[in-house]
């Protein structure tokens, strides 16, 4: 049995949304956790779909014995303040010091956060780390993946593990696989050798569904390439590859992939193929984009003949990656073209969720909703709404991505707007809208409706693809923006290209 370090500080930083992520949003809870500490992370994190959870539960079948550290986690946003940063590294460095000697380190970690103080958030993290327990203990971390994989930290962690698919419905799972590799690290004490990739093309989060092609096949040769017979013959022990999360204007942004193994020279043949794989696929990472007028119109005639919703992916508006979850472009044109029957969700304004309880259902509130955070210069949509139906945002998730979750995401309502009979359901805090749970909540059951949108990028699909006749992706305003293009980059490093067989970033914009 092992002493084991367990802890974990997620962040997906989005360096061109509007807000930032300030201690307070690590502390609260919405579908994941609060700040947990000691030993109440470990009843804390129990049946959720996250890392944490999936590595306590296997760490404690194993017999090892779980020293909890701090694990918080905050919904994507702009740079974690420096404040927040420093908060939780205080709790991390005050409990590695009081609570070891330790036989091992197990990180929860997402791999592209930002901060104001340091635009490698995981790889600082992990020096700091280094610097109180030293060099040699075995520093394992779970990735989410749409990790921006920095070289920093590829050499200071013992070893990364990444999550394999987009939707992430494997994050539990991933946290199992990281500490049974931490296991056998320990038990064998064999020399492990590291083969780091970067890769010099962004991907459109959009384009990374492991549900398609070609992200699909990439990663059924990645788990080919750790499980396969030639693999272990060769000493292979572990594989990750990461696609990156093209809004951080970092120098380090973009995909990488890492292996390693017992065998070097295996270990580097297998990042080359590997790379040389990703690097083939480049030109497929592609696909149609509507705008909203587009999308409407062709999602009303497509619902005429369709037996089932036509989902809608507003995903440039994602708060999973960084969106405020409240501009109205899609809204807007779904009530322009009259698509009776239709919702849209999340739309966050809590004013106008706290004014629809007031009103009462039933009844009618004329006022705007959404663009409370105005981006992009859009006004909220005036209508005489009808309120529906009212929730308290408080209810568990139950599909493939957030099953589990218990969110507490305040006042919600189902308003309708009767001149065009598009509804809305609105939610006080931001949250992907990536659980059917999340509608059934104001009463409306989402494979009985005609048109559903969905502020999401591509977390949707694990739940509403089983649902959909077909599935149009909507580029309507967002602080996600889709085309790294459009990202006005001032730090990537030079020679990127901007998106798949796209123009290369030279440094001037």
């Amino acid at each position: 049995m092992a002493r084991i370090a367990v802890g974990g500080f997620q962040h997906e930083t989005n360096t061109f949304a509007p807000q930032q992520a300030t201690w307070e949003e690590f502390v609260r809870a919405d579908a994941w956790p609060p700040l947990l500490r000691g030993p109440e992370m470990i009843a804390g994190v129990e049946g959720f779909n996250i890392p944490i959870a999936g590595a306590v539960k296997r760490l404690a079948e194993l017999g090892h014995e779980i020293v909890p550290l701090a694990w918080a986690a905050a919904a994507p946003a702009s740079y974690v303040t420096e404040d927040a940063y420093e908060k939780m590294w205080a709790l991390f460095d005050e409990d590695l010091r009081e609570q070891g000697p330790f036989d091992a380190v197990y990180l929860d970690l997402h791999g592209a956060m930002v901060a104001e103080n340091t635009e490698d958030g995981e790889g600082e993290l992990l020096a700091r780390i280094r610097a109180v327990v030293g060099d040699d203990l075995p520093v394992v971390a779970s990735l989410d993946y749409h990790a921006n994989l920095t070289p920093e930290m590829a050499r200071l962690a013992t070893a990364l593990v990444g999550y394999r698919t987009y939707p992430h419905i494997d994050m539990a799972a991933t946290g199992k696989r990281a500490v049974e590799l931490l296991d056998k690290l320990l038990r064998e004490k064999r020399p492990v050798y590291r083969a780091y990739r970067q890769l010099d093309f962004l991907i459109p989060l959009v384009w990374q569904c492991t549900f398609i092609e070609p992200a699909k096949a990439i990663f059924d040769l990645v788990g080919e390439m750790e499980a396969g017979e030639k693999s272990h013959n060769q000493g292979i022990v572990s594989v990750t590859h990461t696609p990156g999360f093209p809004p951080a204007d970092i120098a380090q942004c973009g995909p990488a992939l890492v292996v390693y193994g017992h065998d070097r020279e295996a270990v580097e043949a297998a990042a080359d193929r590997l790379a040389a794989t990703v690097k083939a696929q480049e030109k497929s990472f592609d696909g149609e984009l509507l705008d909203p007028d587009q999308a409407a119109l062709r999602a009303i005639e497509l619902s005429k003949t369709a037996s089932k919703p036509i989902v809608l992916a507003d995903v440039q508006d994602n708060p999973g990656a960084g969106g405020t979850s409240d501009t109205v472009g899609l809204l807007a044109a779904l009530m322009r073209h009259k698509a009776r029957g239709a919702v849209i969700g999340m739309i966050v304004d809590e004013g106008a969720a706290k004014e629809a309880a007031a009103t009462g259902e039933g009844n009618i509130m004329r006022r705007g909703i959404g663009a409370v955070v105005g981006y992009g210069g859009e006004k909220p949509v005036v209508a005489d709404w009808r309120v529906v139906k009212l929730g308290d945002g408080i209810f568990t998730g139950t599909g493939p991505f957030y099953g589990g979750a218990k969110f507490q995401i305040g006042p919600m309502a189902l308003v309708t707007d009767e001149a065009s009979g598009v509804s809305a359901v609105l939610a006080a805090k931001r949250v992907q809208a990536a659980d059917q749970e999340m509608f059934r909540a104001v009463g409306v059951e989402p494979s009985q409706v005609p048109i559903i949108a969905l502020k999401s990028t591509v977390h949707f699909r694990a739940d509403f693809q089983p649902i959909a006749e077909t599935i149009l992706v909507v580029r309507s305003p967002g602080a996600h923006i889709t085309d790294p293009v459009e990202m006005p980059y001032k730090f990537l490093r030079k020679g990127m290209r901007l998106r798949p067989m796209g123009p290369v970033w030279d440094g001037v914009r």
